[in-house]
């Protein structure tokens, strides 16, 4: 085999090596993708039951439900405009209370977000900006007067 022959060959197979990682890096990062969506986003879509979604609004006042078990909550999710119904069983963080921001990550099941965690949020400064925008939209805003 000729030199010429010899590079083209090793020139060839790193190319080929480079295009079987890329794909396998894209098919990893594909499986670990979360998409989030506000409840109004939740509501125009359909979801399959395996995929793993991210919902965030604010949990709706008086809807907090537990369980006789003490760890299964049921909740809802309302960014103002539309509500979604949530289910988690689990340790609920110490800032989850009703009328607070919170993420929830989970599966849409039948019309319920089952939801694997849950994420409290302390206040707007930490709130995903669609969920801010449908609050400033809806009057419900109640970020500090530098947003202004």
């Amino acid at each position: 085999m000729k030199r010429k022959h010899r590079r083209l060959l090793f020139v060839g197979l790193g190319m080929a090596a480079l295009g079987i990682a890329a794909a396998l890096i894209l098919l990893a990062f594909d499986d670990n993708l979360v998409f989030f969506f506000s409840p109004t986003e939740m509501q125009a879509r359909e979801f399959s039951p395996d995929q793993r979604l991210r919902i965030g609004g604010l949990v709706e006042e008086g809807s907090v439900v537990r369980d006789g078990d003490g760890l299964t909550v049921r909740f809802n999710i309302t960014d103002t405009a539309n509500v979604v119904a949530v289910t988690y069983s689990g340790v609920l963080p110490d800032l989850f209370d009703e009328g607070q921001g919170v993420v929830a990550e989970g599966h849409m099941l039948g019309g319920t977000f089952e939801a694997a965690e849950i994420l409290a949020k302390h206040d707007e400064n930490y709130m995903p900006r669609e969920v801010a925008d449908a609050l400033k939209e809806s009057g419900q805003w109640q970020g500090d007067e530098a947003d202004k």
